[in-house]
């Protein structure tokens, strides 16, 4: 069973990626593309020491989101989209770590 509560992007939760509701385009967008903005900056103030806590927790919340790609009944284009935002965040952070 998913965890339709559990917090996948920020303050996003499951729900609003795999559910019907809101909408993909642009509801949906418009608050992945305002989390985003909203957890590079808190990545600036960020210690090394806890950036790869959160690279750790963006990889275990990419398997839940995709632990079931097959179910016709789920959202797609609204999965795709977490992804896209997601690997920008997660690629942000490696390159912080990097750094």
């Amino acid at each position: 069973m998913v965890e339709l509560e559990k917090k996948v992007f920020g303050d996003v939760e499951t729900k609003l990626i795999i559910g019907a509701d809101p909408p993909a385009n642009p509801d949906t967008k418009d608050i992945l593309e305002k989390e985003l903005e909203s957890l590079l900056k808190e990545l600036e103030s960020q210690p090394k020491e806890n950036l790869q806590k959160l690279l750790d927790q963006q990889e275990i919340a990419e398997k839940h989101i995709n632990s079931r790609p097959g179910a016709m009944a789920l959202a797609q284009n609204k999965i795709q989209l977490f992804n896209k935002y997601n690997e920008k965040y997660v690629q942000t952070i490696k390159e912080k770590l990097n750094s």
